[in-house]
């Protein structure tokens, strides 16, 4: 009985579904394609879409997982047509990852490169900007970091992976800095009416200011101020 059902069984239904032997290349192609075009898609939505996995490490994940769960229950895709395609997602990982070894400019293409985000206390504002990144998310972050303003940061890096490392000040010379708390920035100023130092809202520098019209920011040429924190960060 079971070698009169293997006889009759088609094996090619199973192996290629309704395709013909000749698809193959197609496949290849198509997958090409595919790598190629995930990898601008995530490129395009920036590191913090990727968080703690490279985008390259995520491409092929999304190539492997749609290769392994199509066959499974979809009967028009054949066995033989995902083999194809986890090879060739294979063969573009390892050629891709040989070259990232070898070029520099070539890694950074395909998985970026860290950027520097806060510099003394001090958003880098055109760095910033170049990121997919709102503030509120960063204040976020700084905060479970146990950080409550700028000042007490030396510098903050994103990473290429979409983490954020940061370097802090001792705390002798932690500086006033942008407070960070929730709801710290709701109320701007653009009078002051008591000396002190005051931040700007939009990248963070800070001044000693009289009181009087608080003016235009050095750095930015924004005019909206807050009154500077130098709280030391508690560990």
């Amino acid at each position: 009985m079971l070698s009169i059902f293997l006889l009759k069984f088609d094996w090619k239904e199973l192996l290629m579904g309704h395709e013909e032997w000749s698809f193959i290349l197609e496949i290849i192609l198509r997958t090409a394609i595919m790598f190629l075009t995930i990898i601008i898609g995530l490129r395009v939505l920036g590191k913090r879409g990727v968080k703690q996995l490279s985008i390259f490490e995520l491409v092929v994940i999304i190539g492997l997982g749609s290769a392994a769960g199509d066959p499974m229950f979809n009967k028009d895709v054949g066995i033989v047509s995902s083999i194809v395609v986890f090879i060739v997602i294979i063969l573009l990982y390892t050629i891709v990852t040989y070259f990232i070894a070898k070029n520099k400019k070539f890694e950074q293409l395909i998985e970026g490169k860290s950027i520097c985000l806060i510099e003394n206390g001090e958003f880098s504002i055109e760095n910033f900007k170049k990121e997919n990144l709102g503030s509120d998310e960063f204040f976020a972050e700084l905060r479970l970091k146990g950080i409550s303003q700028l000042g007490q940061i030396e510098k903050a890096i994103e990473e290429s992976s979409g983490e954020i490392s940061v370097f802090f000040y001792e705390d002798e010379n932690v500086k006033y800095g942008l407070p960070i708390m929730p709801d710290s920035l709701e109320h701007p100023l653009k009078n002051i009416n008591k000396q002190g130092y005051y931040s700007c809202t939009f990248c963070g520098h800070t001044e000693s200011k009289e009181s009087g019209n608080a003016g235009k920011c050095k750095k930015c040429r924004k005019d909206k101020w807050v009154i500077s924190s130098n709280k030391k960060r508690i560990t």
